[in-house]
């Protein structure tokens, strides 16, 4: 069997036994052993313990369960709710100011969680409720709030993003502030159709909000600074030379916890025991994934199928942004299946030598698959997002919220048109801080 072909047949396999219900990395593992087994023989099952703890073998791993217990932390209190009413005291004069104190909220709290479904869940408690109470509708209330969820693994500091520098030996610190300015423009297209569908539907005076004194404004602050300073802090100490991204995460996974103990009086040994019990097995689950997907990966290379997949890709002969819009749709349908982490340790490895061949950048490119994974979690069939809006507002058919997050799909669509008109969007500025690649 050529390799070409006993790809289709790996892709094929996987599909069946992810959709089987085993876990991701599980039927990773039980593909990559398979076909090892029969094309390789016994003697390439004994390498799979060593890639697979190989692939965990990295200092800059230790970030991603540090930042997870950094969201665990604050997801864990009412900071959500803080930062909601925050921005709802001091946007109350702008037209339309509701739903972008909740879109506001959902970019700070998913950039201190780094958790989509948290953000969700944080968010939409306390601003759906209060969006329906003064009239805005029921599509944009929810839709805006699931949306706005997804900036979590975009904004930094992104685990996801933290993955693929991971999968692809690229610059964790680079690909952070590669995601600010793009995840700046999401929030900026979400707001503007967010205020224009109000209007559309006929809704327009609920955009004028209710007034908040001065006093009142300010008593909210010294709620929300604190986990604001922490991550303008982390980015500083990550960029001024300061410390590695594990160092700076560990720092602010503790300031975190001090915080969450300090102004939230999160004393209890039962809520911290939560906290860390939650974060492991969530950490957990990522580096099993990274290891299972490091055999996966191992079993493509070793099988010929990965070179052959670049191989084909590259003798074909068309546009750049032909093979850029192959890419897309791929990543579009996978992230439809499977969550983001899962697929960027899978396509990453083998779609990087593709996009840098078609000369693109590889941070660019980080950023266009991350949005791309964004839109699958307000996509069906899985749209992780939509399932945690309908548990938290149980009134607002699911139909509804999917009507309502559509629209922000096409806001995705259109940020990755103007980031392909404009890629200095994503790379201008870890090109100024960090100087070019």
């Amino acid at each position: 069997m050529d390799p070409l072909s006993l790809g289709l047949l790996v892709a094929f396999m996987t599909i069946v036994v992810l959709f089987s219900g085993v876990s991701v990395a599980s039927g990773l593992l039980i593909v990559s052993a398979g076909f090892l087994l029969i094309f390789d023989g016994m003697r390439s099952l004994e390498l799979m313990p060593e890639i697979f703890f190989g692939k965990l073998n990295s200092f800059a791993l230790l970030s991603i369960p540090m930042f997870i217990i950094m969201g665990a932390a604050i997801s864990s209190t009412r900071a959500g709710a803080d930062l909601y009413e925050a921005l709802e005291r001091w946007l109350t004069r702008v037209p339309g100011g509701l739903v972008m104190s909740n879109l506001g909220a959902c970019a700070l709290f998913s950039a201190m969680s780094g958790s989509s479904p948290a953000t969700c869940a944080a968010i939409g408690k306390m601003g759906i409720p209060e969006m329906r109470k003064r009239g805005y509708p029921d599509e944009v209330a929810s839709g805006s709030i699931a949306a706005g969820g997804t900036l979590g693994i975009l904004i930094p500091p992104s685990v996801t993003m933290i993955v693929y520098g991971i999968a692809t030996e690229t610059s964790i610190g680079r690909l952070f502030l590669a995601g600010v300015m793009p995840g700046l423009l999401l929030v900026g297209l979400f707001m503007a159709w967010s205020i224009y569908d109000t209007w559309r539907n006929g809704s327009a005076e609920v955009l004028a909000q209710r007034s908040y004194t001065l006093r009142q404004k300010l008593e909210i602050l010294p709620r929300v600074i604190p986990f604001i300073v922490i991550i303008l802090g982390v980015l500083y100490a990550m960029y001024g030379g300061i410390a590695t991204p594990s160092e700076t995460a560990a720092v602010g996974a503790l300031l975190c916890l001090v915080i969450a103990m300090i102004i939230y009086r999160l004393w209890s040994p039962k809520a911290l025991w939560t906290i860390l019990s939650d974060s492991t097995r969530e950490s957990v689950m990522i580096l099993f994934i990274i290891g299972a997907a490091g055999v996966f990966s191992y079993m493509l290379s070793s099988l010929y199928i990965t070179q052959s997949i670049a191989a084909w890709i590259s003798d074909l002969d068309v546009n750049r942004w032909v093979l850029m819009g192959i890419v897309n749709v791929f990543l579009l349908v996978a992230g439809f299946f499977l969550p983001p982490v899962a697929v960027i340790l899978m396509a990453a490895p083998i779609l990087l030598p593709i996009i840098l061949a078609a000369e693109f950048d590889p941070y660019w490119f980080a950023v266009i698959l991350t949005i791309n994974m964004e839109i699958g979690l307000i996509s069906p069939p899985v749209g992780l997002n939509l399932y945690v809006i309908n548990s938290i507002a149980p009134d607002i058919p699911l139909k509804t919220i999917l009507r309502g997050s559509l629209p922000y799909v096409g806001c995705m669509v259109l940020a990755i048109v103007i980031l392909c008109f404009f890629p200095g969007i994503a790379t201008w500025l870890p090109d100024m801080v960090m100087g070019p690649v």
